[in-house]
């Protein structure tokens, strides 16, 4: 992990990454996004040793990224709010790194159905989209996969 004291610069994007800029931090939000929220869940979905799991979560939850009640983890606030930036990072994967069949998955505009694009706008209608106003489905490539 990177020093924590940033001796050299000031920089929010270097503090943000201490919390998610760990690979498993970022596709356990990911994860939690799409509605997991139980350790024995988030383990299956992606492949990670149980305790540097544990580890990732108990960071995420002492920075208050998720909190731990019910038997599960949720995001919090604080978790929601990082919804822009992984909609951006998906949608420039998307354009980047998708499998030949096409996205893992799409983001119609709630109601509209239009296509959310990286921008948050709604390709049909013309609207700003907040986060919660975005569908996740399953999209061509993650159905190849499955199939494959």
């Amino acid at each position: 992990m990177l020093d924590r004291t940033y001796p050299a610069q000031v920089c929010s994007v270097a503090r943000a990454l201490e919390v998610v800029g760990e690979r498993w931090s970022l596709l356990i939000v990911r994860d939690a996004f799409l509605g997991l929220s139980r350790f024995s869940d988030f383990q299956r979905s992606l492949g990670i040793a149980r305790n540097v799991l544990a580890q990732r979560l108990e960071h995420l939850v002492a920075e208050e990224v998720l909190e731990k009640r019910d038997g599960g983890y949720f995001l919090t606030r604080k978790g929601r709010e990082l919804a822009p930036a992984l909609h951006q990072l998906m949608k420039w994967g998307d354009r980047h790194y998708a499998p030949a069949e096409g996205p893992p998955r799409l983001t119609p505009h709630r109601g509209c159905g239009g296509r959310v694009e990286g921008d948050l706008v709604c390709d049909r209608c013309g609207a700003h989209v907040r986060p919660g106003e975005i569908e996740l489905v399953p999209g061509p490539g993650l159905a190849a996969a499955a199939a494959s």
